[in-house]
């Protein structure tokens, strides 16, 4: 099995690996952008010579071949995704790569040399992919592995390619011509969360990317640049290997919580506080009979205990985002403070928060539906 369809394969089958756990750096989820540069290394390409070059080449009607080779070159991306929340992310991607020609050679036959020299022009590839990834999370890991697979289409672009053969009067091959085909990849990552901005990223990719071959025009020129034979070459398929650093923001990331600030210490010591839990049906944010009967409680008892502090804490569970879940946490906050003002406690009394699923009173994997962490805790001090 060829390198690249090893690493494919590996992608396509590691990808719905989602039962590993999603507790260390948190999954992406909504829009981000991500983009990055590096280093490409193109593969030496063979080049069948087609057309009106097969006789001129080797005095035979058949088809010629040679072979270019490409110094180190460079390669740049940008790309717009989404992330589900759940270690998924789907993106589409814009490239760009370029590799200058080094080496040129083939294209033999009955009294030809394979030599040239003067050697020169560059070989882009550029187009669009759509890219697949899946964010792997390991507890107390501060790097985050992630693989990827990609389809699209690259434009192949010879610009200024030619090379003149070595012997006296030796006559020049010249390509300029682009043509665009199919292209994959496959992705191997590590992103290193920023934790000073949150939602920032720096990734460290390798990159594997094939396209299928491009036909281009090409011709054959002699020593005064006079065009002797024109026909077509065909390349084959691309094989490029690259290494890249780049950032990453995700517009919707979490902000970590603030600092609890500790409440000075009394002189006496305090009375036991009073904790009413109140709660709601599963995305629901409005109070059941029951609910209603332990507010009143919770109201009788403000005024019988001399109670100086109203703490109403809004929770939710796991089933849904951490951003929907803030906000239907404080909604679930806002009716029992309502129904406790209603009940003759002062609103400037209370202290009205909202933790969304962050303080589960039953631990649970995402997504789970908890009924106890769909709560309201009405603490009196």
């Amino acid at each position: 099995m060829s390198f690249r369809k090893a690493l494919l394969a590996a992608t396509i089958i590691a990808a719905p690996a989602s039962a590993m756990a999603q507790n260390g750096a948190p999954p992406v989820t909504g829009l981000y952008i991500a983009g990055g540069g590096g280093a490409n290394w193109l593969m030496d390409r063979t080049l069948e010579g087609r057309g009106g070059n097969r006789g001129y080449f080797n005095s035979l009607p058949t088809t010629s071949y040679g072979e270019s080779r490409q110094n180190t070159g460079w390669v740049g991306a940008l790309s717009l995704g989404w992330g589900f929340g759940n270690g998924v992310r789907a993106e589409v991607e814009g490239n760009y790569r370029e590799n200058n020609v080094d080496k040129f050679g083939g294209f033999g036959g009955p009294g030809r040399t394979s030599a040239f020299n003067r050697i020169d022009g560059d070989i882009r590839q550029y187009g669009v992919m759509g890219n697949v990834f899946y964010d792997f999370a390991f507890p107390g890991l501060p790097v985050q592995p992630y693989i990827g697979a990609g389809a699209g289409y690259i434009w192949t672009e010879y610009d200024g390619v030619r090379a003149t053969r070595a012997q006296a009067g030796g006559s020049t091959i010249r390509i300029d011509d682009t043509d665009g085909r199919f292209a994959y990849q496959g992705i191997a990552g590590l992103a290193f969360p920023i934790s000073a901005v949150p939602g920032l990223t720096t990734t460290l990719e390798y990159r594997y990317m094939g396209t299928l071959s491009p036909r281009l025009e090409g011709r054959i020129t002699n020593p005064a640049g006079a065009t002797i034979a024109r026909g077509s070459f065909k390349a084959d398929e691309a094989e490029n290997h690259s290494v890249m650093l780049g950032l990453r923001y995700a517009f919707n990331q979490p902000r970590p919580a603030p600092a609890p600030i500790a409440a000075p210490m009394p002189a006496a010591a305090p009375a036991p506080a009073r904790t009413y839990l109140v709660f709601f049906d599963f995305d629901r944010a409005d109070l059941t009979d029951r609910a209603r009967q332990i507010i009143a409680e919770a109201a009788q008892a403000v005024s019988s205990t001399g109670t100086t502090r109203i703490e109403v804490a809004g929770h939710a569970d796991r089933s849904g985002t951490p951003q929907y879940n803030q906000r239907l946490s404080m909604r679930r906050a806002e009716a029992v403070a309502a129904e406790l003002t209603r009940r003759g406690v002062p609103r400037s009394a209370m202290s009205i928060q909202a933790f969304g699923e962050s303080r589960p009173l039953v631990p649970t994997a995402d997504g789970v539906r908890e009924p106890q962490n769909r709560r309201v805790e009405i603490v009196l001090r």
